[in-house]
């Protein structure tokens, strides 16, 4: 092969001969440059890859318009961008590789947002207030042959799922809201009603326990030396009856219910019930609350067990000594009728 510096110093017929082999060259290779793409994959929305070998659909861009082979040649070699812009008038919602024409609002019907590069009109019906939305359908990328592509069948579907989603009716506002919570509130009303019955029953069983700031046997609180010796008791009560455990007036149903009767009430000038749990020391909550649950429960009940579980070495005679410094002296007689 000669170059064409060569072709100067030959003679006539050889250079001749040179120079129709160079324009040969040139010719060849113009004629590459200008000859369009092979075309091994017939769907435009398809690229060859020379990777896989094969026909690979090319990526969607919402706002853009596809270019037919992503811009690709059949080698696998890009010449120009794979996309571009929506024209005017047209949007591309991400359903499809190419921009498709903006919609326009039916008869009746009023905009309620304008057509843009990635959204199609939206348009609300007067009459019944419900609202058209374009239906958006996702594509994903993936390796797929040539012969597998139907684009026509692909539109197809589409058109179909945007129909039925626009023809599916609303959902009406639910009428029963209002009624539903009426319902619950009466409800819960019942059970807490339940609950406090149920308290209030278990504590005719049950030992009321506090947690007091102080007791009978409390370091303040020297419990009551035996009133043995006391005459003034002992001209009301004798000695059995003086010396009997505490127990004794709560066996004692007669005994007890009148000693109900006669400090459980609240008297203006006369102490009750609240000033013997005082003299015990027990706190006023535990007196309020106690007094709370009078109905179920007599107070002067519950102090009297209150004071015999914790102390029950306690005798008839601490309570008589405790009813004497009330001036309770009616109470006193009626622990007479002790047996």
């Amino acid at each position: 092969m000669h170059s064409l510096f060569e072709c100067f110093s030959v003679t006539l017929e050889e250079v001749v001969l040179c120079g129709e082999y160079w324009l040969r060259i040139f010719t060849f290779e113009f004629s590459i440059s200008k000859m369009g793409p092979i075309k091994r994959c017939p769907d435009p929305t398809t690229r060859w890859d020379p990777i896989s070998r094969q026909c690979i659909l090319c990526n969607i861009r919402p706002g853009f318009d596809l270019i037919d082979h992503c811009g690709h040649d059949d080698y696998g070699s890009s010449h120009q961008a794979p996309h571009k812009r929506c024209k005017p008038d047209t949007f591309n919602d991400g359903s499809s590789p190419y921009c498709k024409p903006c919609s326009t609002c039916a008869s009746g019907h009023v905009q309620v947002t304008p057509c843009n590069a990635t959204t199609d009109i939206v348009c609300s019906d007067m009459r019944s207030s419900t609202t058209t939305v374009p239906v958006t359908t996702p594509i994903s990328t993936q390796y797929v042959p040539a012969s597998s592509i139907n684009p026509s069948m692909t539109q197809k579907m589409g058109t179909e799922v945007q129909i039925a989603e626009r023809n599916t009716p609303t959902i009406p506002h639910v009428a029963w809201a209002a009624p539903l919570a009426i319902l619950i509130s009466i409800m819960l009303a019942a059970l807490l009603a339940f609950i406090l019955k149920m308290k209030r029953k278990r504590g005719q069983h049950t030992v009321i326990g506090f947690n007091r700031r102080s007791s009978c046997v409390n370091p303040g609180f020297s419990p009551l030396p035996a009133p043995a010796g006391d005459n003034d008791l002992e001209d009301i009560l004798n000695h059995n009856i003086l010396s009997a455990p505490l127990q004794m007036v709560l066996d004692n149903l007669d005994v007890l219910e009148e000693l109900v009767i006669l400090l459980d009430p609240e008297t203006h000038g006369i102490k009750n019930t609240k000033h013997l749990a005082s003299l015990c020391s027990f706190p006023s909550t535990w007196v309020t609350y106690t007094y709370s649950m009078k109905e179920s429960k007599s107070p002067l009940k519950a102090l009297l067990e209150a004071v015999t579980s914790k102390n029950p070495d306690w005798t008839v005679g601490h309570l008589a000594k405790l009813l004497r410094h009330m001036e309770r002296n009616d109470a006193i007689a009626a622990l007479a009728k002790l047996r």
